[in-house]
């Protein structure tokens, strides 16, 4: 009688979605210990909440699923890290060569700020400004040079003032 191979099982879905729902109701210590037991290693010491979680939930998922395909994971390595991919796009120009559509962000006072580029203006918290620096200024209450805010300005943004 000649031999059958069987391939390996197919992912099941429902059980993976409840691990990650698990996840999902860990707190910071726990997510640790967890990366561990996953990952083999700990976890960078600094590392918040957020991107424990996330980190978990994609290694379940490649685990699972399949992870990148070797060419995906050339081609980001040619990419470089994102800090050179932001550096290059700040020493690429100022706004005037933001093209419609891109978002801007920026933390302020621990809340994520998201400024959409249009055409004649930026959005922000659904109303349109002429300037970042307007938007700059409706976010902090302060005078601020917008493209330095957002950081498309060389020299780092300041944080809250002391």
């Amino acid at each position: 009688m000649p031999r059958i191979r069987i391939g390996p099982a197919l992912p099941d879905r429902k059980s993976l979605d409840a691990e990650i729902a698990r996840l999902r109701d860990l707190g910071v210590s726990e997510l640790r210990s967890r990366w561990h037991t996953v990952l083999g290693r700990q976890p960078p010491p600094h590392l918040p909440r957020h991107l424990l979680f996330r980190v978990l939930a994609y290694r379940l998922q490649a685990d699972q699923l399949g992870d990148l395909d070797p060419e995906t994971v050339r081609l980001l390595d040619r990419s470089g890290s994102p800090e050179k991919a932001g550096q290059r796009a700040v020493s690429m120009g100022d706004t005037a060569e933001l093209r419609p559509g891109t978002m801007l962000g920026r933390e302020w006072n621990g809340q994520m700020h998201r400024v959409a580029v249009l055409t004649e203006g930026f959005a922000w918290n659904g109303k349109t400004y002429r300037s970042l620096t307007k938007v700059a200024f409706a976010i902090t209450g302060t005078r601020w040079s917008g493209p330095k805010f957002f950081g498309l300005r060389d020299g780092q943004s300041k944080g809250p003032a002391p």
